[in-house]
């Protein structure tokens, strides 16, 4: 069996040093492509492949009629928008995501991007404190549940709605659950944001919805570029000269933000969330520890996609 590590950005070596551990464990071949930059040299790569462990990767219908022998492909991550879920299941292939192993990282970047958002940028400023403040969790998954961890220990009051999430759930932690998104924003004055990419969700994050939040309201977007509205929530920042957004995820219309919004909008330059030692290590680890249990046992507890 052959497994292709397939990173235009690579993983560190130490997460590939436990991937190598743990597949070669198994008895199975490691191949490492990475920084491979041309789709053909991707596409070349997995031609004789059984598994294949990607982190940003695109793997679309191309690579799938490419890779004959594939029969999983695992994210390293949680977010698999960069896979042809419909193209994978219709070549009999199970895709996996490693929810969880990044979930820290991204949580504690969201704190620093909501730090330096009430500081003013570090400009030199007087600004605000998050204790006290009330704050809202967008989706109460990994992220979110770590996102309120931190949270507690800054003081704030706390607040999530997840429509898939129960009540009991969200409550047992500590967490006031709301009824639906528009209280979320109406409630709270950071929203911090970590809802996937769907068809749903796909610029619900608009005008209406984030005009709801209060007077000095602050959105923090370390989920997915395509839920935003740009061109409503650059509407609303017009009007509204109060609100802030933070994003770790570079919109479309950066340089519009950045222009008109001095002091009020910061993106990082590359998505950064898992850009972490440990989620890197833990994240390549669990996509080896996934495809020796389904290869070997047949196990699919993080399948994605439908069989």
């Amino acid at each position: 069996m052959k497994i292709v590590v397939a990173t235009d950005k690579p993983f560190a070596k130490v997460a590939v040093d436990g991937i190598r551990k743990e597949t070669e464990a198994a008895g199975y071949e490691l191949v490492l492509l990475e920084k491979y930059g041309e789709k053909a040299k991707l596409l070349e790569a997995v031609a004789d492949a059984d598994a294949i462990i990607i982190r940003s990767d695109i793997i679309d219908a191309e690579v799938f009629d490419a890779a004959r022998q594939l029969k999983i492909v695992v994210r390293a991550g949680a977010g698999v928008d960069n896979v042809d879920l419909q193209a994978a299941t219709a070549h009999n292939v199970c895709v996996m995501n490693t929810p969880g192993q990044n979930s820290n990282a991204v949580a504690e970047l969201a704190f620093g991007l909501m730090v330096m958002a009430v500081r003013n940028m570090y400009n030199g400023t007087s600004g605000t404190e998050l204790k006290g403040k009330k704050l809202g969790i967008h989706a109460y998954g990994n992220v979110g549940r770590n996102v309120a961890r931190v949270a507690k220990g800054f003081g704030m009051d706390i607040y999530a709605y997840d429509a898939f999430c129960p009540k009991e759930v969200i409550e047992a932690d500590g967490v006031k659950a709301v009824a639906s998104a528009e209280e979320l924003y109406s409630t709270c004055d950071v929203v911090s944001l970590h809802i996937p990419a769907t068809a749903e969700t796909k610029n619900s994050i608009n005008h209406a919805l984030v005009g709801r939040m209060p007077k000095g309201g602050l959105l923090v977007n370390t989920a997915r570029k395509e839920v935003i509205d740009e061109a409503g929530l650059i509407r609303l920042m017009e009007e509204r000269p109060d609100l802030k957004y933070m994003t770790d995820i570079m919109p479309a219309a950066n340089e519009e933000f950045a222009s008109k919004f001095p002091g009020r909008y910061f993106s990082t330059p590359k998505k950064m969330g898992a850009q972490t030692a440990e989620a890197n290590i833990n994240a390549g680890i669990a996509a080896a520890r996934q495809i020796v249990g389904f290869l070997k046992d047949g196990c699919e507890k993080f399948r994605v996609n439908k069989k």
